[in-house]
């Protein structure tokens, strides 16, 4: 047994990390698969040295290592009871890069779609393109010999690996690259560990009959997706083997090892050119998954770039998820399968000409009922939506989710329409809705049964499904592993999959690389059980969990946590736009990612003694730096709110250990407003000195905000009637009110203007201050009032509209889970508005002026709200600074700006909060001219934007009033 006091001394030992908390432990014991398994410790290395030195410490411990990277392994990979070792954080150069020869060698913790960012200036990519390019790294790829929706054009992983430099489980180093034959059989007399390897493979591979069993058992040579087991018969290429190619390079026999064999630490890649400027997506439409499969016969002749299928339950998942529905464009009716092929050219004609012969083709021979042409920025939006479909799948509401266990099975191209009816069958039999969706050009479906693993009779199941579908994929000599690799769930099959002999072979070939068993147990030989260490104890009592919010729409918070698959989009990095999470994006730690708060949190709810479940300090950790911003709302595919769940943790772990002097102060801000209005120059003058902000919590360089001489409510009962006939209430925020009282003048002298009758009415704080401190109680009972005003006012007529984004949205957000009276609140909330949203639906109903607005040029920048990205959107932005016939508008992709209500005051969350504002948004507020105006709705935005960058943002409603003759 390890002892915390040994893990202290390796961690010293390193200049690296060791972290061996509970926290941490949870946080690594899942990926994206269905397995779950506590590891000993998690270890960041920093350099070549602390790997060695855990080589040896595992060596001597006789534990094993489990290599990880972005964490996104389907099959378990990542999954172990060991140390795992996250090259992740530190080990992301790129060493070496070669225009002319178009290679680049680079470490293992490089995003794929982050080198491509590198790459493009020079017309280069890399290609293999996984649905999870944008936060999946080199080494994941190399190690799953990861393929994508580009493998047919562009090849696999292993086609591209030139050379790996790696740490064998000695601890010696070795470069496997491109040799000679020659080379290799010296290689095979080097009296060390990189000998023995050479040796081993030698030894084993020179008999005629070794390379026949080979020959006769692997998937069919057509099949370019292989990945069953380790790579022996990539050696057969080689004449030393019976082969005709006077080179072997062992790399490509590494790649797909899944870290069982030695640990990289530098790799070497072949680049492609970029592909043809000009591509057009034909969006094909069946009526059938069988249909789709007999056409992409016929389309694969036509040259294609893309050839990727989703059915209708994938389709489905999508519909509910904010972001995702945007991208559904494309859709009629309500197909059963799409097939989204691409063609490109050089000119656009050209592709026209290649898009228009694949559709006659597949019209010709009655394929399909629709056939779009998507093009230029709506094909990314496409391929989005198809990457997402992993993810989306999470989205299923209660226990029966779509699991990942036959979703890798390729075959030849000709065999997959009978091979799927013949998995059908099994499917039918039983009684399975099978999800299909991702490479049909390439022959491989991502086929997913639905079960619940939860149930010790669907765990059965699980079993009985996947080794029927093993038996059939080897019935058409298939591959069970086309690019997930086997992990846990698929290792157990190898020997059916290429025989007993060549699974000796490669038990033999593993205890040459490492005979202490060091590298990743349990994976690909002597595999651990496909239906043991599952992430859900099986027939195990549901926990009950009582929340003040109501999440029955996921049927409970637990289940909502349960949503998160892992699929890992959270991690995506600050180039891949959007939003979520900003806290991963300042500090690179997966403690701070979406889909650790949301795993800890399960964990703790369904594995806690604690009579609060919530009441646990490893979740006070990793909520701490959620900033509630909601984006994974929208751009988590499985929708994943972790804002709505923190606000649920505070509330319940401080209703056991007490609510903060700050929390209090920050939570009960209108109340000390109202106190502080007395005499605001006084009040104004106090908060700004150190003693206030050390006193308070806050951080001596932030800047406080100033009351305003007058709150808008006082100001407001002194104006005239309004004369207009068309009525508006405006909601008017605990922001508005005390702070930003000037553009609730421009707000009501702006509609005043354009016709409106503004209204205000006496109402209650919208409670969001509540809301992001836990203060619950006091949120519900702010809800409930506001909810008994505006319920028998707010009506399709009459809407209510709001200033602040965070405020008026809670309305259409947190006022559902909240309410008593839900049904007057979801009908309150569908009658309100974003200020933006409510004019953007005036000038579609044609009821604005324009010639109010002047003829005068200006150019504005607009920065998003994260509530307003989430839960509305900013295109309504862009609409209405357009009413103005000469103003140029923009929308930044910049992210969260880091401020988050009180989270950027907090003296210990400042730097993180400026961090996250340096990503994308202040460097892009500095670089736009000064002439050039910055537009941002949200308060907390404006503020923020001010004290990281100097410039002064304005509310579209200020720019709009200026705007007016």
């Amino acid at each position: 047994m390890i002892d915390n006091i040994t893990l202290k001394n390796l961690n010293d030992s390193l200049l690296g990390d060791v972290l061996y908390d509970s926290l941490h432990k949870t946080l690594y014991a899942t990926d994206a698969s269905v397995y779950r398994k506590i590891p000993l410790a998690v270890a960041y290395p920093k350099n070549d040295d602390d790997i060695k030195t855990l080589i040896n410490f595992a060596t001597k411990n006789n534990i094993t290592l489990i290599p990880r990277t972005a964490g996104t392994s389907l099959a378990g990979q990542c999954v172990g009871d060991g140390i795992v070792v996250d090259v992740s954080k530190h080990f992301t150069n790129i060493i070496s890069f070669d225009e002319k020869a178009k290679t680049i060698k680079l470490q293992p913790g490089i995003v794929r779609d982050s080198l491509n960012v590198y790459l493009k200036p020079f017309g280069l990519f890399f290609g293999p393109n996984t649905s999870t390019s944008n936060r999946c790294m080199i080494g994941g790829m190399v190690g799953n010999n990861s393929s994508g929706s580009t493998s047919i054009k562009y090849g696999v992983t292993r086609d591209k690996v030139l050379e790996i430099e790696a740490i064998l489980s000695d601890g010696s180093t070795a470069t496997f690259k491109e040799i000679t034959s020659n080379t290799f059989l010296e290689k095979t007399k080097l009296e060390t560990l990189e000998g023995e390897i050479y040796k081993c493979i030698y030894s084993e591979l020179i008999y005629d009959s070794a390379q026949e069993e080979i020959k006769k058992e692997f998937p069919k040579l057509t099949i370019h997706r292989r990945n069953t087991g380790y790579a022996v018969d990539e050696f057969l290429k080689s004449d030393l083997f019976g082969g005709t190619e006077p080179t072997i390079n062992v790399a490509k026999f590494l790649t797909g090892s899944e870290g069982t064999l030695a640990f990289s630490t530098s790799i070497t890649l072949q680049l492609d050119d970029l592909p043809p400027t000009e591509s057009i997506m034909v969006c094909s439409h069946f009526t059938s998954i069988n249909e789709s499969l007999i056409a992409t016969l016929t389309a694969m002749n036509h040259n294609l770039y893309n050839c990727e299928l989703m059915d209708k339950a994938i389709l489905d998942c999508t519909k509910n998820n904010r972001e995702l529905a945007k991208n559904r464009f494309f859709l009629q009716g309500d197909p059963e399968a799409v097939l989204m092929l691409e063609v490109a050219a050089n000119t656009l004609p050209e592709a026209e000409l290649l898009a228009d012969k694949l559709i006659a083709d597949l019209q010709e021979n009655n394929f399909g009922y629709h056939h779009p042409k998507v093009y230029g920025k709506d094909i990314a939006k496409v391929h989005y939506l198809r990457k997402a479909g992993l993810g989306a799948l999470g989205n299923m509401v209660g226990d029966m989710k779509a699991v990942a266990c036959i979703e890798d099975t390729a075959v030849a191209l000709e065999d997959l329409p009978n091979y799927i009816a013949e998995f059908t069958q099994i499917m039918d039999k039983y009684q399975q809705d099978a999800i299909y969706y991702a490479h049909a050009g390439a022959g491989e479906l991502h086929l997913r049964p639905i079960l619940n693993l939860k149930k010790k009779a669907d765990v059965v199941l699980f079993r009985k499904i996947t080794t029927e579908t093993a038996e059939l994929v080897k019935k058409y000599k298939g591959s069970f592993s086309g690019e997930h690799g086997d992990g846990i769930v698929r290792a157990e099959f190898i020997p059916l999959m290429i025989g007993e002999q060549n699974y000796q072979l490669l038990r033999r070939i593993k205890k040459a690389f490492d005979p202490n068993n060091v590298f990743n147990q349990g994976k690909i030989t002597d595999a651990f059980p496909m239906d043991k260490n599952l992430r859900y104890e099986v027939d195990r009592i549901e926990p009950e969990i009582d929340t003040i919010q109501d999440f029955s729409d996921s049927e409970g918070i637990l289940k909502l946590t349960e949503k998160c698959n892992g699929s890992g989009d959270c991690r995506k990095p600050v180039e891949a736009g959007g939003t979520m999470c900003p806290s991963y994006r300042a500090t690179k730690d997966e403690k701070d990612t979406t889909r650790a708060r949301a795993n800890t949190l399960r964990e703790f709810l369904t594995n806690s003694d604690e009579a609060n479940k919530f009441n646990h300090k490893e979740l006070k950790e990793v909520f701490d730096l959620c900033l509630s911003c909601k984006a994974c709302a929208s751009e988590c595919p499985s929708n994943v709110d972790i804002a709505t769940m923190k606000a649920e943790f505070l509330y319940q772990y401080q209703e056991t250990n007490g609510y903060s002097f700050r929390s209090k102060l920050f939570a009960n801000n209108v109340k000390y407003n109202k106190l502080g209005s007395i005499a605001p120059a006084l009040t104004n003058a106090i908060l700004s000195t150190p003693f206030a902000k050390a006193a308070m919590g806050i951080a001596q360089k932030r800047s406080v905000p100033k009351l305003a001489s007058k709150t808008f409510k006082k100001w407001y009962q002194k104006q005239p009637t309004s004369k207009n006939k068309k009525i508006v209430y405006l909601f008017c925020d605990e922001f508005t009110n005390f702070y930003d009282v000037e553009i609730g003048k421009d707000a009501l002298f702006l509609l005043e203007k354009l016709g409106y009758n503004l209204k205000l009415v006496h109402h209650e704080e919208s409670g969001r201050s509540f809301i992001s401190k836990g203060f619950l109680k006091e949120a519900k009972k702010v809800c409930n009032l506001n909810i008994e005003i505006f319920k028998n006012i707010i009506t399709e007529e009459t809407p209510l509209i709001g200033i602040e984004p965070s405020a008026i949205l809670t309305f259409r957000d947190e006022y559902i889970r909240l309410a008593n009276d839900k049904k007057s609140a979801e009908k309150i909330a569908e009658n309100t508005f974003t200020f933006e949203e409510f004019l953007a639906n005036e000038l579609k109903k044609e009821n604005i002026d324009l010639s109010l607005f002047t003829s005068a040029s200006k150019n504005l920048k607009i920065h998003g709200h994260c509530h307003q990205k989430a839960l509305s959107g900013t295109h309504a932005s862009f609409q209405i600074l357009n009413l103005p016939k000469n103003y140029s508008v923009t929308i930044m992709n910049t992210g969260c700006c880091g401020m988050a209500g009180s989270f950027g005051y907090e003296k210990e969350h400042y730097n993180v909060s400026m961090q996250v504002g340096e990503d994308t948004l202040f460097p892009k507020v500095r670089n736009t001219p000064k002439e050039t105006e910055i537009v941002a709705a949200g308060t907390s935005c404006r503020h923020q934007i001010f004290d990281g960058t100097k410039r002064i943002a304005k509310h579209p409603i200020s720019i709009l009033k200026e705007a007016l003759k």
